[in-house]
């Protein structure tokens, strides 16, 4: 996190060092920066200037407030707090800087604090005990803070007429905001828990299983970037990732899915803890240096056992020439692992470009792509439709072009009969240039099961893909929530369940499984997975609202509501304190929360207004926001059968007439 560097300041007073020095170890575990004096500063340094300059260039403020600097009357603390205060005054009102943390029972009310503080939320990290939901919101903090080019990189300037307002709010298998840092700052966090660095996670954490390690399994880590300028990051990410995608297609080796094997990008972690983490034996490492035509490419096949390098290599080529090194990196993998491969051919073909320059651009989308918001989103698909110029019959850029616009089709960017549509053509498209990939079966499923409401076509499309890929983590991932879908809750379990072991650090997966054992009525179950997939993403959209809900239907009315506050999604915390309210009795409390709800839902999530109406018994207003919901295209009326949401009015004809409308089965 280099744009970060030295982004948060601990400000303490020296009898609160054990405390602080907690805080610091947990945020740095999670690749956030912190200035921290005790291991910072070196003998010779003007500690004075040296303060000041600090407080000047960090990006949050984060005093600590004790016992301790309740009985100091003076303290070098105190002048770092009013430095700190005086730099807010050359700052916009809405631009978060101070981070006040009470580490014991001190009370915000009669501190002897800067009136500054007083002005804002206090966290409670007792003992300086540092939960993953704060470490995800500093990371939150220091995301809107980063200015537009390096939250989202820089933006090319071009038209995009084929964006408008978004529109919807939810999607299969979305992570809101900043999600790759988020992520990789909730697996950092996770790392340090579990190595002995901090404290022991608690029972809580000791639920969640350990992925089960194959002998013959492997993760391939994100390249280096050696190059001179260090440029190239785009490129070496893509050398990873091509390898990784040769590997997936070689029989008895299970090769884990990229999203959580690039999570340990540029992060110093122990190759052992990342093989435990993955359920991977094998990691494969490399670097690349890449100077006008000539590319050197190390690699190294290490086991995670052990630690030891069981084969490694140098390439020197020319840049035309990536491919053949690809498949003798992948056939060295072969050999060393003594796999036996099917047919005369050790790799498999694929598909090759034509043009070194659509390959190039094709590349730099997949970067793009991989900031996982709208324009990176713009830029990706900007980047694969100029390589598909130069082209046009580059298969895995259609694909790519078909995945970006399927992602904006959900995430609201574009009306969805313009997305999805868009998303339809480039599968079809794909499908025909190449029909032996099992990508544009598993785009074209989603378009039937989110947008044409068709089960059985989008069944028959992903059994497809699975044929075509049967190890294809997002090919389960889909079957398994067309199961949940359609009421096969026991295929849909063993669905999300493979594509769990193959894409472990998936908070998509496991929250999708969170709703196949809610809806089968596993509570322990179900409250295991939504805490997991909180634990790998904190800030993932509707997990709190779920959990929420198990908690609710448990019967733990106090814990229920603490989790539906703590709901990132407006509309969602708002459906689900008012659900909790009603179920404490407090009817007030629960009408105006739902009062504010319909205001701001009404033309985007009435599914989610007619579920409220539904726990709280009232199955005219459900069924009159059904209706609506229909009308309107929800994307969230998929998960209408079976919902415990809906159990309240399952009994009622209207209900059984509904689900006829859906096309699902009764």
């Amino acid at each position: 996190m280099t744009e970060l560097s030295r982004a948060v300041f601990l400000s303490y007073a020296s009898e609160d060092a054990e405390a602080a020095h907690r805080i610091c170890l947990a945020l740095r575990a999670a690749g956030i920066e912190v200035w921290f004096d005790k291991s910072e500063l070196r003998g010779g340094d003007a500690w004075d200037q040296t303060i000041r300059q600090r407080i000047r260039d960090c990006r949050l403020f984060m005093p600590l407030i004790s016992r301790a600097t309740e009985t100091r009357g003076e303290g070098y603390f105190r002048r770092e707090w009013k430095l700190a205060v005086d730099r807010t005054e050359d700052m916009a009102g809405d631009v978060a800087f101070l981070v006040p943390v009470v580490i014991d029972d001190t009370s915000s009310a009669s501190a002897r604090v800067p009136p500054k503080f007083r002005e804002l939320h206090w966290t409670h990290l007792p003992g300086g005990e540092t939960p993953a939901s704060f470490v995800a919101r500093i990371a939150g903090l220091l995301c809107a803070a980063m200015p537009a080019a390096t939250a989202a990189g820089p933006n090319p300037a071009m038209g995009k007429p084929w964006l408008t307002e978004r529109r919807g709010k939810r999607a299969v298998w979305r992570v809101l905001g900043c999600a790759a840092l988020i992520i990789a700052v909730a697996v950092g966090w996770l790392m340090f828990r579990h190595s002995g660095q901090g404290r022991p996670a608690g029972a809580e954490a000791a639920r969640q299983p350990q992925p089960v390690i194959k002998e013959q399994s492997i993760a391939v880590l994100p390249f280096a970037d050696m190059s001179e300028k260090k440029d190239q990051e785009y490129f070496a990410d893509g050398m990873a990732e091509e390898i990784l995608g040769v590997l997936a297609k070689i029989p008895r080796l299970t090769v884990i899915s990229r999203t959580s094997s690039f999570q340990f990008k540029a992060r110093d972690v122990d190759i052992k803890t990342i093989g435990a983490t993955l359920g991977a034996r094998y990691i494969l490492e490399g670097s690349v240096r890449k100077a006008g035509v000539r590319v050197r490419i190390t690699a190294q096949l290490i086991d995670t056992t052990d630690g030891a390098r069981r084969w490694s290599e140098t390439y020197n080529r020319d840049a035309g020439d990536l491919f053949n090194v690809q498949d003798e990196i992948a056939g060295s993998i072969v050999r060393a692992l003594q796999l036996a491969v099917v047919g005369d051919e050790e790799i498999p073909a694929r598909v090759r470009p034509k043009n070194p320059a659509a390959y190039d651009l094709y590349l730099r989308g997949r970067q793009a792509f991989d900031r996982y918001n709208r324009d990176g989103f713009e830029q990706a698909g900007d980047l694969y439709q100029q390589a598909l110029d130069l082209d046009p019959e580059f298969v895995p850029a259609v694909n790519a072009l078909a995945t970006v616009q399927l992602f904006i089709a959900q995430w609201g960017y574009v009306a969805p009969k313009i997305g999805y549509e868009r998303a339809r053509r480039s599968a079809q498209a794909g499908m025909k240039l190449d029909p032996h990939l099992a990508e544009p079966h598993i785009i074209l499923a989603a378009v039937y099961f989110q947008y044409d409401w068709d089960w059985a076509a989008a069944s028959n499309e992903i059994n497809r893909a699975m044929e075509l890929d049967p190890r294809d983590p997002q090919a389960h991932a889909l079957r398994g929530l067309i199961s949940l879908v359609i009421g096969r809750l026991s295929e849909a379990n063993s669905e999300l369940n493979s594509a769990l072991r193959l894409d472990p650090l998936s908070p998509s997966v496991s929250f999708n499984l969170g709703w196949v054992r809610f809806w089968s009525g596993h509570l322990p179950e179900a409250e295991t997975a939504f805490r997991k997939a909180l634990q790998i993403s904190p800030t993932y959209e509707s997990a709190h609202y779920y959990l929420g809900h198990v908690l609710m239907v448990r019967g733990e009315l106090t814990e229920a509501l603490t989790q539906m506050q703590q709901e990132l999604d407006d509309e969602s915390r708002l459906a689900g304190i008012s659900s909790v309210q009603f179920a404490m009795g407090h009817r007030k409390e629960s009408d105006a929360a739902l009062a504010q709800l319909t205001k701001q839902a009404a033309d985007d999530w009435a599914s989610g207004i007619a579920s409220l109406h539904a726990m709280r018994n009232e199955p005219d207003a459900t069924f009159e926001w059904l209706e609506r919901a229909y009308t309107q295209k929800d994307e969230d009326l998929y998960l209408i059968k079976g919902n415990p949401l809906f159990r309240n009015v399952a009994r009622d004809p209207r209900y059984a007439g509904f689900l006829r409308k859906m096309n699902l089965p009764q």
